[in-house]
């Protein structure tokens, strides 16, 4: 790549002094939940953004009734957790599955704030579920001895609505992304080029522009300043381009082809999502939890998008996308991509809606 599309080199901010991200661990895991009711000939084919649309529309109709829902994406349609058989005729009637669970998103939730309040451990993370119907506690090897004992309690003081269990990596942020940028604090990777009053941005991760304000390219041009930084809580940073550089909405797919962006999606427990970063170039994965939230040295991050992409340091800030939406910028997680890990992304529509931009 011998143009400067600063699309295409997206960038992760290392910082030393970053605390690991302890994230939310939730997995598409079987658990004792009743199995999906077919609907019958009124089943939808769906695309994953499709299905997340739908999902909005009944979850909103349902009110109380809902219990979450997720993606079958081999079967390709819609799946609606419900807690009666009233509510699952309405969710067949609109062409979904339809499962009858035990816990209600309320209960769930209820969960989370006893977590929040009990068990807010770095090295920690919890994320609802809606395939196993429970918050699923992950912590990661630095959680042991009185911590760990006290995570385990609080845990199995849920019953039936929560589970723990391990990470075998550290949970921290990744420093890297689409193509790579950084400054004095480190590397990182470019998010997504967005637009606001007619004007050049890019999103990258929250804890990269809380380590470098300004930015250069991989050849070391300086591209832009920091507008906004937003790290802990959420994880995402604007910048402005303050060089004449090409800034098309696209993600480099570092094979000498890229792919166009046109617009965002919310993400869907099931959604097959690609990630570009500047250090592990692009991985395939699922995404595997939503909501998740996750305890880093730093302080606490939520909202947060939970996959089973792999990812590495210098990966942060980077691009998780389906097809053509823009879907998440690379925040923190475990292992690497060599032996697998989880990796958890800030949705890009929240921070589309907070700063006001677009994609453009």
């Amino acid at each position: 790549m011998k143009h400067r599309r600063i699309s295409r080199r997206r960038v992760a901010v290392a910082g030393a002094g970053i605390a690991a991200l302890a994230a939310a661990g939730v997995t598409l895991q079987n658990a004792n939940a009743s199995e999906p009711a077919t609907s019958g000939p009124q089943l939808r084919v769906l695309s994953a953004p499709a299905a997340g649309n739908l999902a909005s529309t009944l979850l909103k109709d349902l009110g109380s009734d809902a219990a979450g829902s997720y993606y079958d994406a081999q079967a390709k349609s819609l799946v609606v957790n419900v807690l009666d058989r009233s509510a699952a005729h309405t969710v067949e009637a609109a062409g979904a599955k339809a499962r009858v669970v035990a816990n209600s998103l309320a209960e769930l939730d209820g969960a989370r704030t006893l977590l929040k309040k009990d068990a807010s451990i770095p090295g920690t993370s919890w994320a609802t579920d809606p395939v196993s119907d429970k918050v699923v506690v992950t912590a990661d090897r630095t959680v042991s001895g009185a911590r760990w004992t006290k995570l385990s309690k609080v845990v199995d003081g849920l019953g039936g609505k929560a589970e723990l269990q391990r990470s075998k990596g550290e949970f921290k942020p990744f420093v890297a992304g689409g193509d790579a940028i950084g400054g004095s604090g480190g590397r990182c990777s470019l998010g997504f080029n967005v637009v606001k009053d007619g004007q050049p941005y890019f999103l990258t991760a929250g804890h990269c522009t809380a380590s470098i304000s300004t930015w250069s390219d991989a050849s070391g041009k300086q591209i832009g300043q920091n507008a906004e930084s937003h790290f802990p809580g959420t994880d995402f940073g604007l910048v402005k381009y303050t060089s004449q550089v090409d800034h098309p909405s696209e993600v480099d797919l570092y094979n000498g082809s890229t792919q166009k962006i046109t617009g965002a999606a919310e993400a869907t427990v099931g959604m097959k999502v690609t990630r570009s970063g500047s250090t592990t170039h692009v991985h395939d994965g699922t995404v595997t939890g939503l909501n998740a939230t996750v305890n880093y040295q730093e302080g606490t991050v939520s909202g947060l998008i939970q996959t089973d992409v792999c990812a590495e340091p210098g990966d942060s800030g980077g691009s998780l996308f389906s097809g053509g939406n823009a879907v998440g910028l690379t925040s923190g997680g475990s292992g690497d991509c060599t032996s697998g890990g989880e990796t958890f992304f800030q949705p890009v529509t929240a921070a589309l809606t907070a700063t006001g931009t677009q994609i453009g």
